[in-house]
Order: structure tokens, then sequence, then C-alpha cells
């Protein structure tokens, strides 16, 4: 029986097969349906991890709950932050 609140139901079976979330894949088979939304321009805002400063890092893996933060180095929690 098709879900009512997804828009674009074998994007989302898609995105769930490459092992996102319910709701990431959700929210991005919704908004890539929706023509007023436009999520390929969305992003990119940011400076690459490389550019922050280990403390930044930090400070958004401790927002994120990755364990072990405290003993990792700057490589480290980039590493962790893209795995997440």
């Amino acid at each position: 029986m098709p879900d009512p609140s997804l828009k674009n139901e074998k994007l989302y079976e898609d995105l769930r097969d490459k092992g996102m979330s319910k709701q990431k894949a959700a929210r991005i088979s919704n908004a890539q349906a929706n023509p007023d939304m436009h999520p390929s321009e969305k992003g990119g805002k940011a400076p690459p991890y490389e550019e922050w400063t280990r403390d930044d890092l930090y400070a958004r893996a401790q927002e994120l709950e990755i364990d072990g933060r405290s003993g990792m180095n700057k490589d480290e929690l980039i590493a962790a932050l893209r795995n997440t």
C-alpha cells in the first residue's frame, strides 16, 4: 500500500537501499518531488571540514553525539563527522 506522506516512493526506496535513514530518505525524496524546492542547489555554504579548527570539529561531533570524540585528533574528527 503506498505511503501518502511520500511524494516519490521509488526514490525513497532507492535511498533506503543505499543505507539512508527513513527520515533522511523521506526528506530527500519529498524535496525532489516538490517543484518549489531545489535540493541540489542547497548546501555548500560552509567551508570544508579541513578548514575548521579542531575545537569547532569537536563541538559539531558533540552535537551529533559521536562516541570517542574527546580522544580524536582533527583528522579522526573529520572522518567521524563524514561517516555520520
